[in-house]
């Protein structure tokens, strides 16, 4: 992330992560695969609710929360009644400090601008965050 051409822009992070956020179930499934899949362990956690027949056929069941944790800001987005639940809140030692309820437009901002700095740190978050932009 040294060279100055190779730094990942705030708005392209932004975007790539607003690209399919009006379907829930698709925008979750983005973020479980793209994110969730290549982070460190701990950063991104998925929340599922499965059906007695996802049991008995051994699927994974339906994403229903994904929580994404960066420093001391916990980023949630789930499902209630097939709507989207986005919330931004501050997290010290295990307790939240603040919990805000906002749109899924601006927890899609907030995410790309925590991506973007953690990116800043850690190279491996950086190569991620230039595939979703990329869109691969």
């Amino acid at each position: 992330m040294t060279e100055p051409g190779d730094a990942l822009s705030f708005d392209l992070v932004a975007a790539a992560l607003r690209a399919d956020s009006a379907d829930v179930a698709v925008y979750a499934r983005v973020l479980t695969d793209s994110l969730g899949d290549t982070l460190p362990a701990g950063v991104v956690t998925v929340d599922r609710e499965r059906t007695m027949s996802d049991r008995m056929r051994g699927r994974p069941g339906e994403v229903s929360k994904i929580t994404v944790r960066l420093g001391d800001q916990l980023l949630t987005l789930g499902v209630e009644r097939g709507r989207p639940v986005a919330e931004i809140c501050r997290e010290v030692r295990g307790v939240v400090l603040s919990r805000q309820p906002v749109q899924v437009a601006e927890w899609a901002a907030e995410l790309a601008r925590a991506l973007v700095a953690y990116a800043d740190q850690n190279a491996q978050a950086a190569q991620v965050l230039r595939r979703l932009v990329a869109g691969s």
